[in-house]
C-alpha cells in the first residue's frame, strides 16, 4: 500500500536511496510538466516545484543533474522551481550560497520551504538568492485563532517582499485563512482549500478546466 512521505523519505535516506529516487523524481517532474505544457499551450504560467532532500542538495553533481533533466525534456529553466528547507542552510551556509547561485545561473527558481520551523538566522534571507519564501502551514493554521501567529505571518510577508522575493502561504484550508491572507496582501497560497493531492491524470483534468 501507500507509505506516507513522513515514513518513506527518512527510510530512503537511511538506506542511501534518496539520491537516486530524487533524481528520478526530478526527471519525471520535468517530463510531466513538458507534457502538460504541450497539452495546454495557452497556460503559459505552468511550472513545476520539486523538493530537494538535504542529501540530494549536498551532491556536487546536482547542478549537472538539473541541467540534464531540463535539456532532455526541452524545458525552459524558468518553469522549474526547486525547494529547500532551512535545515540545509544551517549545515553549511557557504556551500548553500554557492549551490543556489549555480542553480539560479541555470535559470531555475529557488524557493525556501517551510520557513519558520528551522533554526536559521533571518540574515540568510538577504544573503542567499531565494526567489520565494514559503510560510510554514503551522503559522497559517493558527493565524485566524492567534494574534501572534497572524503578526508573524505579516512580518515574514513584509520581509520577503522588501528583499524582492515572493511570499507563499502554505496549508490554506479555510475561507477564513484565505481572507486573512488577502487582507495582509499575501498574493500566493497553496493548500487543501484549492485542491487535495492529485495524480497526474487528476492534475491534467484540473488544469484542463481553466484551459
Amino acid at each position: 500500500g501507500l507509505v506516507p512521505p513522513m515514513e518513506s523519505i527518512p527510510l530512503a535516506e537511511e538506506m542511501g536511496l534518496i539520491v537516486p529516487i530524487g533524481k528520478g523524481v526530478l526527471h519525471e517532474a520535468c517530463r510531466q510538466l513538458k507534457e502538460w505544457q504541450a497539452r495546454f499551450p495557452r497556460e503559459t504560467s505552468l511550472s513545476m516545484a520539486v523538493n530537494l532532500s538535504p542529501k540530494q542538495f549536498s551532491q556536487p553533481n546536482l547542478v549537472a543533474h538539473v541541467a540534464d533533466a531540463l535539456s532532455q525534456y526541452g524545458l525552459q529553466p524558468r518553469c522549474l522551481r526547486l525547494e529547500i528547507t532551512e535545515s540545509m542552510i544551517v549545515e553549511n551556509a557557504a556551500y548553500t550560497a554557492a549551490m543556489l547561485g549555480q542553480l539560479q545561473g541555470l535559470g531555475v527558481q529557488v524557493y525556501l520551504d517551510d520557513f519558520g520551523t528551522g533554526y536559521s538566522s533571518l540574515s540568510y534571507l538577504h544573503r542567499l538568492p531565494f526567489d520565494a519564501i514559503k510560510i510554514d502551514r503551522e503559522f497559517v493554521e493558527e493565524m485566524t485563532r492567534s494574534a501572534k501567529a497572524f503578526q508573524l505571518v505579516d512580518v515574514v510577508r513584509t520581509l520577503a517582499q522588501n528583499i524582492g522575493g515572493i511570499v507563499i502561504a502554505e496549508g490554506v484550508e479555510t475561507t477564513e485563512q484565505l481572507i486573512a491572507l488577502r487582507d495582509l496582501g499575501c498574493e500566493h497560497a497553496q493548500g487543501y482549500y484549492f485542491s487535495k493531492p492529485l495524480d497526474g491524470a487528476g492534475v491534467g483534468a484540473l488544469v484542463g478546466e481553466d484551459a
